[in-house]
Parts: structure tokens; C-alpha cells; sequence
């Protein structure tokens, strides 16, 4: 079952994702990812590894999650 991200904490990890592959993750983005998933998670019932697994698969492999949807 695909949890529902909210668009922010998706543009969040579009820019770490976008950092990652230039070689220039910083501290500041990694944090904004980190804390905007605890966030998320507190205020749902889902686990953090759920949270993250779900948002690296929506912004990483989209093509994936379009096909499959």
C-alpha cells in the first residue's frame, strides 16, 4: 500500500536526490529530508523505514511507481 507523501517532503528529497547525483549533498539538505520525515512521521501511523523506503522509491524510481499505478 502506497503511503500518500505530502508534495513538500517530495521536493525535499527531489533536491537531495538532485545533490546526490552531482556529488554535493550537503549537511542543510540532508537535515531538511531528515526532519521532514520525522515530522511526517509523527503525525501518521506509519514507520520511519516505511516513510523513507516510500519516498526514496517516488523520487529514485518513478518510472516504476507510474508503471505500476
Amino acid at each position: 500500500m502506497a503511503i500518500d507523501l505530502p508534495p513538500d517532503l517530495i521536493a525535499l528529497e527531489r533536491s537531495a536526490w538532485a545533490e546526490i547525483q552531482k556529488g554535493a549533498l550537503t549537511v542543510d539538505t540532508a537535515r531538511a529530508v531528515h526532519e521532514g520525515i520525522a515530522a511526517f512521521v509523527a503525525g501518521s501511523t506509519h514507520s520511519r523505514y516505511a516513510v523513507e523506503m516510500e519516498l526514496k522509491k517516488t523520487v529514485r524510481h518513478a518510472e516504476t511507481t507510474a508503471e505500476a499505478a
